[in-house]
């Protein structure tokens, strides 16, 4: 999965798509290295951290937190990123895991 456990939330590897044409979580990619991400696309260009701001909205909005739970923990000017969400885990993998199709 794309997203790890730790103690007070969920660590998330994200693959970000600028400039997508829609804002939306496109489901689970396995890229080159063996790595699981997810897959993310936000209509605003990377210009002045939009995007990072998109995307930290996104999926405050669809894992029903507050955007404040969603800080960016790497990759600031990068397509990867790792965002951590504030929660409890084990309820917001469980979302993740509906949205993306990983709980069947």
């Amino acid at each position: 999965m794309p997203w790890r456990a730790r103690p007070d939330g969920l660590e998330l590897r994200v693959r970000v798509t600028p400039r997508g044409g829609r804002d939306a979580i496109d489901g689970v990619d396995t890229l080159s290295d063996g790595k699981r991400v997810l897959k993310v696309r936000v209509r605003v260009a990377p210009e002045d951290g939009a995007a990072n701001e998109g995307v930290r909205r996104l999926l405050a909005k669809a894992l029903r937190v507050p955007a404040s739970a969603v800080t960016l923990e790497a990759g600031a000017t990068a397509r990867l990123k790792t965002f951590f969400i504030a929660g409890d885990a084990q309820a917001l993998s469980g979302l993740l895991a509906h949205l993306t199709g990983q709980d069947s």
